[in-house]
């Protein structure tokens, strides 16, 4: 083994301040002879100003509030007509192109009319959606949104 081909890195502890003159860091400990930033206590934060109004304080506030909730992807209820199959869930309406993807939130909502008889089995539904699957001899259950599972997970399913 050559000296340029070891693997060592630096092993030194860190250095200790303000143990006298004789020990290195002494008197002032690195901190400079005087002003607030060699006072002990507590420390002035990035955005203090030395007293001025700090650029914080001078911009206004934004008002309101921003939901970190993911909104449901909405499926209306006329375009159920086109749709093939009996059973209608999350991955189904994925593989037909109704929803981005099946691991969100889906809720079906009316507009214009269902003429199928259809089992629909997503995370919500309207009243009046209800209602209309109900009439045309179908039945609309209430099921949890999938969860998305590892690819290691996934593939040992498929084997």
């Amino acid at each position: 083994m050559k000296y340029n081909e070891l693997q060592a890195g630096p092993n030194r502890d860190r250095k200790r301040v303000g143990r006298g003159i004789a020990a290195g860091g002494g008197k002032t400990a690195g901190r400079g002879t005087k002003g607030q930033g060699s006072r002990t206590g507590k420390k002035h934060t990035a955005v203090f100003a030395g007293g001025q109004r700090s650029l914080v304080a001078a911009v206004p506030k934004a008002r309101g509030f921003k939901s970190l909730r993911t909104p449901a992807q909405v499926v209306y209820l006329d375009t159920l007509n086109e749709f093939e199959g009996t059973t209608v869930d999350n991955a189904a309406l994925f593989e037909q192109g109704y929803v981005g993807t099946p691991f969100h939130t889906v809720k079906v909502i009316t507009r214009g009319e269902l003429t199928k008889a259809l089992t629909v089995k997503v995370a919500g539904a309207s009243k009046s959606s209800q209602e209309a699957i109900a009439k045309a001899g179908g039945a609309f259950e209430k099921t949890p949104v999938p969860l998305k599972q590892s690819t290691k997970v996934a593939e040992a399913g498929d084997k």
